[in-house]
C-alpha cells in the first residue's frame, strides 16, 4: 500500500493538538477522522440513491408508509382457523 506524508502546520496544527485526545497520537486522531468523514459521504451517497430510488418506486414508497403507521408495539393478533 502506498504511503502518503501530509504537511500539517501552523494553525491548523495547534488546533488539531487541542481537540485530539491525550491518549492518542497526531496522526492516528487525523486517520480516524478521516474515516469518519469518508464514512459520512459515503452514507450520504446511499440515501440520496436511496431517496432516488423511492421517487423512482411508487410500490416501495407505498409500502414505507405501512410500514411506518405498523403497530410494532403491541403483540400481533393471533388468527384463527
Amino acid at each position: 500500500m502506498k504511503a502518503t506524508t501530509v504537511k500539517i502546520e501552523g494553525e491548523l496544527l495547534q488546533e488539531l493538538g487541542k481537540a485530539k485526545p491525550q491518549s492518542v497520537s497526531l496522526s492516528a486522531y487525523i486517520r480516524e477522522l478521516l474515516r469518519k468523514d469518508l464514512k459520512g459521504r459515503r452514507l450520504a451517497r446511499a440515501a440520496a440513491s436511496y431517496q432516488e430510488f423511492l421517487a423512482a418506486n411508487p410500490d416501495e414508497r407505498s409500502w414505507l408508509r405501512e410500514w411506518d403507521e405498523a403497530d410494532l408495539a403491541s403483540p400481533p393478533r393471533r388468527r384463527r382457523r
